[in-house]
């Protein structure tokens, strides 16, 4: 079995190869309705979630350890690991550090699902990211991996200044009210539990991608935003289980499950858009993405 570290597994693959190989496997036929949902294990102190997934080639699983509220800041929040086996023997292939696929497979999520809607090469793509953390850093890296360094004017907006190589406007500024404003693609990557974007502050076209939440009772997005926009989310089941920006807006009757738009349908082309409203990616994130990212990492 081959243990592939935190630096293995960036080395391995770059995050527009991971949006390529979820994008593939889409195509391919996968459906993420038939994926394993989450489980989550209370022990004597903070939690354990494990993410089961199976394709034909591969299955796998990851285990991830979530310290409580009150952990010690310097660890951190979320631990884990990824055991990747074979599909036919169920042999073990690889254990991948969980902390490095998670950090390469959201945002290649989050992309994979937005990329056809993402302007032209006519100038830069004005992004704003909201939120330092490892995901809002994350996100950066993956845009500039699938449009390329100059194809992106990145801008990231929080409450405590940040010298992440890119410009960082104060939230609650004029400044950062504006850039929002102008912004083609806006992310959401926050441990906010309450409302921090709403549908005055994006563009009518504006493409959002909320990340952030992923429990019922928070959310980044207001309702009246998600009843103005397109509502795209992985799987409309896992998003009703999850989704705070879904279920909440659907409890204050701004939004309909029917509503929901299945990723799936977006890549295949079963569904086409248009742009005379905002479009929303709602992610939790599923089994089956950190399963075809760490087949991905280990096959390269």
């Amino acid at each position: 079995m081959r243990i592939l570290t935190h630096d293995d597994v960036h080395a391995a693959l770059t995050p527009a190869e991971a949006v390529d190989a979820l994008r593939q496997a889409l195509r391919d036929g996968y459906d993420p309705a038939t994926d394993q949902p989450r489980t989550k294990v209370p022990l004597h102190r903070g939690e354990m979630q494990l993410l089961p997934s199976t394709l034909p080639r591969v299955s796998g699983v990851k285990i991830l350890a979530v310290q409580p509220e009150d952990h010690d800041p310097a660890l951190p929040l979320i631990q884990g690991q990824y055991l990747l086996i074979d599909g036919t023997t169920l042999t073990p292939l690889s254990l991948l550090d969980g902390t490095a696929l998670t950090t390469l497979r959201t945002p290649a999520v989050s992309l994979a699902g937005v990329t056809d809607f993402l302007p032209g090469a006519v100038s830069p793509l004005k992004v704003v990211i909201i939120g330092t953390g490892a995901q809002g850093r994350g996100h950066a890296v993956a845009v500039e991996s699938v449009v390329g360094a100059e194809g992106a004017s990145i801008s990231f907006v929080s409450r405590t200044e940040a010298d992440l190589g890119h410009p960082w406007l104060r939230a609650g500024s004029a400044e950062a009210a504006a850039a929002l404003k102008a912004a083609d693609l806006v992310v959401c990557a926050t441990t906010a539990t309450s409302l921090i974007l709403a549908r005055d502050d994006v563009r009518p076209d504006a493409i959002i991608i909320a990340v952030g939440s992923h429990t019922t009772d928070a959310r980044e997005l207001a309702s009246d935003l998600m009843g103005a926009a397109h509502v795209i989310v992985e799987d409309v089941d896992a998003a009703l289980r999850e989704a705070g920006d879904v279920t909440l807006a659907i409890g204050e009757g701004a939004l309909a499950a029917s509503d929901l738009i299945p990723m799936k349908d977006v890549v295949t082309g079963a569904v086409e858009l248009g742009r005379d409203r905002p479009i929303v990616f709602k992610t939790v994130g599923m089994p089956w993405e950190d399963l075809v990212v760490a087949d991905a990492v280990y096959r390269a």
